[in-house]
């Protein structure tokens, strides 16, 4: 495909990609990936595949722990080569892609897309989040109590502020 310019468009159904499926809290039903693959030969005859998926996904908001909607989008480009030894030798601007001698598993190339999509660490925006209310609602001057003890003039002492004075002495 690369030495013929072709090029690829279409969906893989996401329940399909079981790497990928154990990685996300669900897929919507019916999800897919839709995917579009470039590829050519560069100059030195390397193989080269450029690539855009996108899919949405269900995550687990590591704030909240609760469900949050997230829309994958992945571009990249690729040297497709056979061997460790080739893909120590492609340019800096290319990622390998160790493929078989003649040809490429382009489920496994998409999956692998996918996964390095996916946030390290998702959380819903802070105003949508559920958890964001219930965190405000425990910082200092946003109780009941709190409000009670500014409106009488009380005055609340900080309890960190004796590390404020052994910061000081070691320095």
């Amino acid at each position: 495909m690369a030495e013929t310019g072709a090029e690829l468009t279409g969906t893989i159904p996401l329940a399909e990609l079981t790497r990928f499926r154990d990685a996300v809290l669900a897929i919507p039903e019916g999800g897919v990936c839709r995917v579009h693959l470039v590829f050519s030969a560069d100059s030195q005859r390397r193989r080269i595949v450029r690539g855009e998926l996108e899919a949405d996904v269900e995550l687990q908001c590591q704030r909240c722990m609760g469900s949050m909607g997230k829309a994958l989008r992945s571009s990249f480009e690729l040297g497709l080569v056979s061997t460790d030894e080739r893909a120590r030798q492609l340019p800096a601007e290319l990622e390998p892609f160790i493929t078989g001698e003649d040809s490429a598993d382009l489920w496994t190339l998409v999956e692998d897309e996918l996964l390095l999509a996916l946030p390290s660490y998702p959380l819903h925006e802070r105003e949508e989040c559920p958890a964001t209310s219930e965190l405000e609602a425990l910082e200092p001057g946003s109780g009941e109590d709190d409000k009670a003890g500014a409106e009488s003039g009380e005055h609340r002492e900080n309890p960190f502020k004796v590390l404020e004075g052994l910061k000081k002495t070691r320095h």
